[in-house]
């Protein structure tokens, strides 16, 4: 999606025979037949070509098609890529030059690669649960996929990269992703301090950081918000917004280790004096100062005026709910946001592109005849 943001076209291939990607069917929200508000929040700006790739008749479209392509990718199981051809070896008869990504759960080349796998799972076997939530609770995931979002990304970023090169070798290549080892990867220095000092990072109270503090949640009058005193200077600042108390000159909190020993005592402290106040008196005194930020639900994510402001939500009329509204792109192109058009309708385009690679109306009428597309 992110790719098809940045204007490249991407076809979404979807097998006819089972009503096309999961996700289309996945409630609660729905926006007509074979369409969700969950399908399009991950589809935007793509075109969809129905074809059943188990079929002999359905290679044969595919491999039409992967001469006008430069990548083709595929997000399937481990062991599904060489059933269905969709490997460099066997494409590259058709492009050379194609790049052919696999975002799998396990990867292709181990004994895991017939496996199913979800984010989730990740999470649990990587660690992440072990380090997220407050201790003495049970082990807690992310309230969201982020395992799903951060494989995606990794592997637009390796099929990119892997374009480049062919452009200029002129030779396409595989290019492995999995979950697992993007999940592993993200452990980067709680992983290295245990493979290097054999030091295992658990949970802090109130979702604090391993070693810097005060680097956590802390009350407010009405709720929480979250402060990040990563360097001495911030610490500093942050005793001076607050006015400087007695405490804060406490041989207990005079550096960051000791605040780190010290670390529920300060807790305390800083919860009696941000409890006079609501979290908007503290967010404006400390913004611009401090790393500070209010504890927002969902809702309140999405309301905050400074999201309105720069243009992190638009308007992307649906044939089926013309105010329907997405999160717009991250990256930003010349200074502006890119639009977030909504995926076309299961096989919207596949006439189309059928035409495009040469077929008649007969070969297509045969084609949908047979269950092809």
């Amino acid at each position: 999606m992110n790719l098809a943001d940045m204007g490249a076209e991407v076809i979404k291939i979807e097998n006819p025979a089972s009503g096309g990607d999961a996700s289309r069917s996945m409630g609660p929200h729905f926006l007509g037949p074979n369409d969700s508000e969950y399908f399009q929040s991950l589809n935007y700006n793509k075109r969809s070509l129905t074809l059943n790739l188990k079929t002999a008749e359905g290679q044969a479209v595919l491999h039409r098609l992967v001469p006008t392509v430069d990548a083709v990718a595929n997000n399937l199981r481990g062991n599904q890529p060489a059933a269905l051809g969709l490997e460099y070896d066997t494409l590259k008869e058709f492009n050379p030059k194609v790049v052919c990504a696999h975002l799998s759960a396990y990867g292709r080349d181990n004994e895991r690669a017939d496996w199913p796998g979800y984010d989730y799972l990740m999470q649990a076997e990587a660690g992440f649960l072990s380090v997220t939530g407050e201790p003495g609770t049970p082990p807690a995931r992310f309230g969201l996929s982020i395992i799903d979002f951060m494989t995606g990304m990794t592997m637009a970023f390796g099929l990119v990269s892997a374009l480049f090169d062919a452009a200029r070798s002129g030779q396409g290549r595989d290019v492995d992703i999995s979950l697992f080892d993007v999940a592993l990867s993200n452990l980067t220095y709680p992983g290295t301090w245990f493979l290097n000092s054999g030091t295992v990072t658990g949970r802090a109270p109130r979702g604090a950081h391993p070693t810097a503090t005060p680097v956590q949640l802390v009350k407010t009058a009405d709720g929480w918000i979250f402060l990040m005193c990563m360097m001495e200077k911030f610490w500093r600042l942050l005793v001076e917004v607050m006015g400087g108390p007695e405490w804060a000159n406490d041989r207990r909190f005079s550096d960051m280790a000791a605040r780190r020993e010290h670390r529920d005592a300060l807790t305390e402290l800083l919860d009696k004096t941000f409890s006079e106040h609501p979290t908007n008196y503290w967010v404006e005194a400390l913004s611009g100062k401090v790393p500070v930020a209010p504890v927002y639900d969902i809702q309140q994510a999405l309301d905050n005026p400074f999201v309105q402001r720069i243009g992190m939500v638009q308007d992307s009329p649906h044939p089926h709910k013309t105010d329907f509204r997405a999160i717009s792109n991250p990256i930003k192109l010349d200074g502006q946001r890119v639009e977030e058009k909504v995926c076309a309708p299961l096989g919207a385009d596949t006439e189309e592109l059928l035409r495009e690679l040469g077929y008649t109306n007969g070969e297509i009428e045969q084609l949908r005849g047979n269950g092809i597309i």
